[in-house]
């Protein structure tokens, strides 16, 4: 039973912030293109929450080789849906991307969005080319936990501060659920302690 409730508040974690942005009011008119952009936004965001706890082992069911599996896959898929994102804007409107890219974008939530997605692309190299880079385990949990932490935190200031398809209570929801997961993973693996490894 409470492995029925779990994945159903994971499915509902995903599922209905896509749901409640289906129906803003600022979808109308808009093209296709950034419609898709906005949609791979918010899933975004979801795969945030599910990282943390796929990474912590905290999803039941799931052998601790079962999470890890499912950690790298979700992470491709969330570098897909940044790149979505990303690429559905630049299509809508170029100098708006150009100017967040460089940071002299004037909407300051442009700044952190591409924070974000940097760190995240980072965090994911890391994690496919962990055998080739040939880092110490250490070194690479701890930059690869520190870019993690700098996308969500990136993400969550970027979702909050901007005004578009998300609704206001499931994107605050999702904000908080993505850096609670965050932290009880940190809290619960001691990322920082360089003398452990588990």
């Amino acid at each position: 039973m409470r492995t029925l409730v779990i994945w159903a508040v994971v499915t509902a974690v995903l599922a209905v912030p896509l749901v409640a942005a289906a129906f803003s009011p600022l979808l109308a008119w808009r093209d296709p293109i950034y419609i898709l952009a906005g949609f791979a936004g918010v899933l975004s965001m979801g795969l945030l929450v599910l990282q943390p706890l796929l990474a912590g082992r905290d999803l039941p069911g799931l052998t601790p080789l079962e999470s890890r599996h499912w950690h790298r896959w979700v992470g491709v898929t969330l570098v897909i849906a940044i790149l979505i994102h990303v690429a559905g804007l630049w299509v809508t409107s170029p100098p708006d991307v150009v100017d967040a890219l460089l940071f002299v974008s004037p909407t300051p939530f442009s700044a952190w969005g591409v924070v974000a997605m940097w760190a995240a692309l980072a965090a994911a190299t890391l994690g496919i080319y962990r055998q080739r880079l040939a880092l110490r385990f250490r070194v690479w949990r701890l930059s690869h936990t520190g870019l993690a932490t700098v996308t969500i935190i990136g993400s969550v200031v970027h979702a909050m501060l901007i005004e578009g398809t998300m609704e206001i209570m499931t994107k605050t929801a999702l904000c908080a659920l993505a850096v609670l997961a965050a932290a009880r993973t940190l809290i619960r693996l001691r990322v920082w302690d360089i003398r452990r490894r588990s």
